[in-house]
């Protein structure tokens, strides 16, 4: 029989393994992120499209930092996202100050295992699965959790973030 092979452990991985949060791990072929990466992945996986979701970091008007995870065909709803984070208003991080500020890249960005913790709001959609994918820290890698242990674990609050 031959030996399934081993998925490197990210950040994000590690940090859930100490916050006793059980995941499981899915490779899939990066592809062109332009074309819906998230959404392939849940067909890939055999997964409800909806219960995967996507991390955006936003900044406010005074430099602080909200991360919003939402479904992959959704769309962030800015005004909604900045009540909920008691923010005057929120607008997306450049590209380029992603990696830098998170340690993640575009594509591979999670909430879990950021350089540091910010806020978060998980799109209270997410409440109605019982496991939600989420980006595994690297492009090409998702993660199924719990999202109730996912928000326990970050400290991240449940919220209508979408339009």
């Amino acid at each position: 029989m031959p030996r399934r092979e081993r998925i490197a452990k990210t950040n994000a991985m590690r940090e859930l393994e100490r916050g006793g949060v059980a995941y499981t791990a899915h490779e899939h072929e990066e592809g062109d992120l332009s074309r819906g990466l998230g959404l392939r992945m849940a067909e890939e996986a055999g997964e409800d499209p909806a219960s995967q979701f996507k991390t955006l970091v936003c900044v406010a008007p005074n430099g602080d930092h909200v991360v919003c995870c939402l479904p992959v065909g959704e769309e962030l709803d800015f005004k909604k996202a900045a009540a909920a984070a008691g923010e005057k208003a929120l607008s997306m991080l450049p590209t380029r100050e992603l990696e830098p500020l998170t340690g993640y890249v575009r594509g591979g960005c999670t909430s879990v295992g950021m350089r540091r913790r910010f806020p978060t709001l998980i799109d209270e959609t997410a409440q109605l699965f019982d496991r939600i994918g989420i980006s595994g820290g690297r492009r090409g890698l998702g993660l199924r959790v719990n999202p109730e242990e996912l928000a326990a674990l970050i400290g991240a609050t449940f919220a209508d973030i979408c339009r």
